[in-house]
């Protein structure tokens, strides 16, 4: 505030939401805005002016090669807009705190000595993490941690650095093009067990944090970008994830893997065992084996993530994110539980059942259910979030057991079911072939009709390129709670094994290869 001009400063101070002030905007030419958590508010009347940049810029540290500068032994950072002829225009004044018990949510993931990567937006709390995972790796693990701190972000401006990462030592980088040495030199003068770092960017910084993991390293890191996914499509750091390459399988390899010749593997180890995906302030996705995790998703299958969040109390929940499927509960009402990942050939797996005598056992238990706005008829039933599935006891997060194989339905073939028990379904098809739908539930014989509207539907089945765009109509069934099944191709073959899935039904691999 103190940099600030005071005529600024003043309609920030009698503000409520002062403390959810996240950054104030001063643009020449332009109103000063402060930016909070939920909305925006305008400071001034008038338009900012040079001499109002100019007292910011008079009350700060100089501007490095990146543009940033922060205020000495704080943690707040200034970042500039200049013009063509380098004078700056525009000023970024964001707010940096310490904030205890924000890895409360991963906590036993810090403190199990595995490589993590946190991915999130920008400005969903990436660096405030690395703070509060520095100071609890230092202070109350004991371990030797180095913060590589490449724009003073971490641990503040200036050459002491700021009390919120601990006893944790800190090394400067001169220019961010020298990020990557730095952290080599961090490691070969200074015997750290710990290295945080943030922001990495190129492929030398992805480098460099490779050769630190194969070190023994623990490194803890946040990287550019949001999700798993768009990690691994970045040419420049899906390294970190282990990196993709395009393989040429034999006829043989080929045809046991039921793929075609070309496919794309794993190129190498992960950098990062865990990987953490901020959604939210207080919602995380952990991905906890990350090889397994990208291994599964080029193959076209899904490991379930784990979502952990904080609730409004304080306490923390974990449970274990799945595609659906229809199960029935004692009353005989649909319920949409988890499904298993599938193997190739074709084949349907699902979790052994919970032992009823002993109730502790490892399988999937019943869920709690609710329906989604506007349906009172039963459809749209989802797990509530922190129901656990599986697992010892009910543990946070757990797994459920091991898959084991479903033999086929009593009376029925090895690959066709028409069991009158099983209740009906509706399926709704966006953007695939409605022919093709009908044609599979005609082979398969299961009870289900293909809807003409989205409001008649229990479910929903789509295809992966439109369900990564997220149109309208999707969204409206995902706000009502309505599964969503994703295929990669509009085949038949793709439908019948969604709709085996589903109800449960053994495939006949040759069948399926041939009819296909």
């Amino acid at each position: 505030m103190q940099a600030l001009p005071d005529e600024i400063v003043e309609p920030l101070r009698p503000l409520s939401t002062r403390n959810d002030l996240l950054e104030v905007v001063m643009d020449l030419g332009r109103r000063p805005q402060a930016r909070f958590t939920m909305d925006e508010k305008e400071l001034l009347d008038r338009e900012i002016t040079d001499a109002d940049i100019a007292h910011v810029v008079d009350h700060i540290g100089a501007f490095g090669d990146d543009n940033r500068a922060g205020i000495e032994r704080t943690l707040h950072r200034i970042s500039a807009i200049r013009n063509r002829a380098g004078k700056v225009v525009g000023l970024t004044c964001r707010i940096g705190r310490a904030v205890f018990g924000t890895i409360d949510i991963v906590r036993d993931i810090v403190e199990s000595g595995q490589s993590i990567l946190i991915l999130g937006r920008p400005g969903v709390g990436k660096t405030t993490m690395l703070r509060e995972v520095a100071r609890v790796l230092a202070a109350d693990l004991g371990k030797r941690v180095i913060v590589v701190d490449t724009s003073n972000e971490i641990a503040g401006d200036g050459d002491i650095p700021h009390p919120g990462i601990g006893d944790a030592r800190r090394m400067q980088v001169r220019t961010p093009n020298e990020q990557h040495a730095v952290m080599i030199e961090a490691v070969e003068n200074h015997m750290p067990e710990v290295i945080v770092i943030d922001e990495i960017g190129t492929e030398l910084e992805a480098a460099a944090a490779r050769t630190i993991a194969e070190r023994g390293v623990q490194l803890v890191g946040t990287a550019h970008g949001n999700t798993l996914d768009n990690l691994m499509l970045n040419p420049t750091l899906s390294d970190l994830v282990g990196g993709i390459q395009t393989v040429t399988l034999g006829d043989e390899e080929a045809r046991r893997r039921g793929t075609q010749k070309s496919v794309l593997e794993r190129k190498a180890p992960p950098t990062f065992d865990v990987l953490v995906e901020i959604v939210e302030r207080d919602r995380f996705i952990v991905h906890r084996n990350v090889a397994e995790t990208v291994d599964a998703i080029l193959r076209g299958h899904m490991i379930p993530p784990e979502s952990r969040w904080r609730d409004e109390r304080g306490e923390v929940h974990a449970a274990t994110k799945y595609d659906y499927r229809i199960s029935e509960t004692s009353s005989g009402s649909p319920v949409f539980a988890p499904l298993e990942p599938m193997g190739g050939y074709g084949a349907y797996s699902r979790p052994r059942p919970a032992s009823s005598a002993s109730g502790a056992g490892g399988g999937l238990r019943a869920l709690p259910t609710r329906t989604g706005p506007g349906r009172g008829n039963g459809r749209g039933l989802r797990p509530l979030p922190g129901e656990q599935i599986g697992g010892e006891r009910g543990a946070p997060g757990s797994l459920p057991e091991p898959e084991e194989r479903l033999e086929p339905p009593p009376g029925a073939s090895h690959s066709r079911s028409a069991t009158g028990s099983r209740r009906p379904m509706t399926i709704f098809g966006f953007g695939v072939s409605r022919k093709r739908l009908e044609q599979a539930v005609h082979e398969l014989g299961v009870p289900v009709t293909v809807a003409r509207e989205l409001d008649d539907a229990d479910a929903v089945v789509t295809l992966r390129n439109y369900y990564r765009r997220k149109p309208s109509a999707l969204r409206e069934a995902e706000s009502n709670g309505i599964p969503i099944f994703v295929l990669k191709t509009n085949t038949t073959l793709q439908m019948e094994s969604m709709l085996a899935s589903v109800f449960d039904l053994e495939a006949d691999p040759q069948d399926a290869a041939l009819r296909e």
